[in-house]
């Protein structure tokens, strides 16, 4: 059962005897990007000049033509594939499933002429994520320790928006966080009625419009670029402005700071500065989530990604010991 699935020491996820995911493998002539973070894109410039078929969903490719250029993906074949859609290639069925993650993001299930079923979680969330029957699955491990539970749920979005509404009675907010995860805390302050324009760099600009055009609602999202608001930051005007983690210590210095991160996991919110606030908003699985969805799936066998940030061999061990199922975490260090 295990040689119907590995990971590289490149962190290519190889299902079946066609596919890899999330970076290139040079024996396989089809690929799969889960989504559009850089993680998942390694190699991607050499998986569009060998494979014969790269595919994606439509949301994942709208976004990498923002992030990298509209010109990057027409160095070669790129198919996007809707969820629930299957393609052929040989004696393999390829699917795409929805994870709660980031915008696009996807799930893969091979199914093998055997009736295998060999199923790639990617990077997701439980609790909008479909959970697969597997035979054989590949799971990401970001959160895979027990000492990594979130016991507060829905206390985050309440804390976000309480946090950033304080900040706003003293002027301009800075939030800091990566792609996907910006435009989710824009939609949790838009619903939450929050009035106060929302600005972002160019680039975050690009992506947010992108994540609207696929369903997202966001509210009104303005340039900082543009002079009559990027001087509501420079007058320090109430006014919340979405920047990329990258850009954390270059920009907001001596402002009301927001960092979104999901490597919290005592309290929805700590405070580490006078006018800085670490918010435990994330769109990966903690310990439970993972573990839960093993038990949901009812796999045969169990590859926890080991290339990746993350607990990986631990993971492993206790889904060894709680399902009594064969698992290792691939590559091995």
């Amino acid at each position: 059962m295990s040689v119907k699935a590995t990971i590289t020491d490149k962190g290519a996820v190889l299902l079946g005897k066609s596919l890899a995911c999330d970076a290139f493998e040079e024996s396989r002539l089809l690929r799969v990007i889960t989504h559009a973070h850089a993680d998942h894109m390694i190699g991607l410039q050499q998986s569009l000049h060998n494979c014969e078929k790269v595919l994606m969903t439509k949301a994942t490719k709208d976004l990498i033509d923002v992030m990298r250029s509209p010109l990057f993906l027409m160095g070669g074949c790129v198919e996007t594939l809707d969820y629930g859609k299957t393609v052929r290639y040989g004696e393999e069925s390829i699917t795409l499933f929805p994870a709660d993650h980031i915008l696009g993001a996807s799930q893969v299930l091979v199914e093998d002429s055997e009736g295998t079923r060999i199923v790639y979680t990617g990077d997701f969330r439980l609790e909008k994520t479909p959970v697969l029957d597997a035979d054989v699955l590949v799971m990401e491990a970001t959160y895979g320790s027990p000492s990594c539970r979130r016991p507060f749920h829905q206390d985050v979005k309440e804390m976000l928006v309480s946090v950033v509404k304080e900040g706003l009675k003293r002027g301009a907010v800075y939030v800091f966080g990566y792609h996907g995860k910006l435009q989710e805390v824009m939609q949790i302050l838009h619903e939450a009625g929050l009035k106060a324009p929302f600005l972002a760099p160019e680039r975050v600009f690009q992506v947010s419009k992108i994540c609207e055009r696929h369903g997202m609602r966001i509210g009104r999202l303005y340039r900082v670029e543009e002079k009559e608001f990027g001087s509501m930051l420079e007058r320090n005007q109430p006014c919340v402005a979405f920047y990329h983690m990258g850009s954390r210590g270059k920009v907001g210095s001596g402002g009301f700071c927001v960092y979104v991160s999901g490597w919290e996991f005592n309290a929805p919110c700590r405070q580490i500065a006078e006018k800085e606030y670490i918010i435990a908003l994330s769109d990966h699985s903690d310990f439970d989530g993972l573990m839960e969805y093993v038990r949901r799936s009812k796999p045969k066998f169990v590859i926890t990604d080991n290339f990746r940030v993350g607990y990986a061999e631990t993971l492993a061990r206790y889904i060894r010991k709680r399902f009594n199922v064969s698992a290792v975490a691939l590559p091995r260090r």
